[in-house]
């Protein structure tokens, strides 16, 4: 896995999250809205895509199922960013084809460790 694109409305969580991982992936992107990340998905076809269970301009379900939509690209691993545990959010996201979760706010050791774990699995 090498290319990772992270989807919040908050700057500080991207940049956060964009320096934590690009020692560990040739690659990191962002985006502030998941219009703007499925507009650049297309053209970067990241491995992982860590999202925001709050996007400022769509459901987290809307947005999995857009992505999981898009037949031109290599399907990704999803990652859902939660500030809380939401059962019926986990749940539907998952059910869009998110591959799993990730509570806010998170440390260099946790994101690094399950971005690890899914670049295994990928």
């Amino acid at each position: 896995m090498t290319r990772c694109m992270i989807v919040d409305g908050s700057s500080v969580v991207r940049k956060v999250a964009k320096r934590i991982l690009t020692a560990p992936l040739e690659h990191v992107y962002e985006a502030e809205t998941g219009v703007a990340a499925l507009a650049a998905i297309r053209g970067e076809g990241p491995d992982l895509v860590i999202v925001d269970s709050q996007l400022p301009d769509m459901d987290v379900v809307e947005f999995v199922t857009k992505l999981r939509a898009t037949s031109q690209i290599k399907q990704p691993v999803i990652l859902v960013m939660m500030t809380e545990l939401d059962l019926v959010v986990m749940m539907k996201a998952k059910r869009a084809g998110a591959n799993d979760y990730l509570l806010k706010p998170f440390d260099r050791e946790q994101l690094i460790q399950r971005v690890q774990e899914f670049g295994e699995a990928a």
